[in-house]
């Protein structure tokens, strides 16, 4: 699997670099040809060039869609993994890579998604709405925010004494090890897509 890592601006990088670590010892058969950000000095941008992983920075504005796709095509990529790339992607794009985009969200969805549901900010309304239960989700992207098809998702308990922070520091290695689960899932073949359900194959 040629895959792509679209990241955030301020983002540490902390799946992105899950996710190499996977491609390197084995439990993920994939190579990241490609991370993509918006401005060059993204942290997590900096840690994929430190890793010597390519990188490509593509702005945001005029011909960004095409752009995008330019970059995407030269580094021969067949699978996008968003790793805190909080824009919708362009049309376009979600066009050309169907069913090959995923991203993981750090709650259980559909519940705590959507547009300014990113990060902290869920954490937070998790905490506030007193769940008992949260976790991650994997999930193929489509045209709006947090809405694709469940690929998997991790669960993790929601304690009485905790902060949004707490919860967070809980969720994070889940969310790691449920993206490289994911990502090999779809690098061996094993998912189908029927309409909102997602199949897996099991193995021989």
């Amino acid at each position: 699997m040629k895959l792509a890592v679209f990241v955030g601006t301020k983002g540490r990088g902390s799946n992105l670099m899950a996710v190499h670590a996977a491609t390197q010892d084995g439990r993920l058969a994939a190579t990241i040809r490609l991370v993509v950000g918006t401005k060059d000095d993204a942290p997590a941008l900096v840690r994929a060039q430190e890793a010597g992983i390519p990188v490509a920075v593509v702005p945001t504005g005029d011909a960004y869609e095409s752009r995008l796709l330019a970059a995407l095509e030269a580094a021969e990529i067949d699978t996008i993994a968003l790793a805190g790339y909080l824009r919708k992607l362009p049309e376009a794009v979600v066009e050309r890579f169907r069913a090959r985009i995923v991203n993981v969200h750090p709650a259980l969805l559909p519940s705590f998604g959507g547009k300014g549901m990113y990060g902290h900010h869920v954490h937070e309304a998790v905490v506030a709405y007193g769940c008992k239960v949260s976790g991650c989700t994997v999930h193929f992207v489509d045209a709006e925010y947090d809405t694709g098809p469940i690929l998997l998702q991790r669960t993790v308990a929601v304690l009485d004494d905790d902060t949004p922070e707490s919860l967070a520091a809980r969720i994070l290695p889940e969310e790691h090890a449920a993206y490289v689960e994911a990502l090999q899932l779809i690098a061996t073949d094993r998912v189908r897509l029927e309409g909102r359900r997602v199949r897996i194959a099991q193995t021989v």
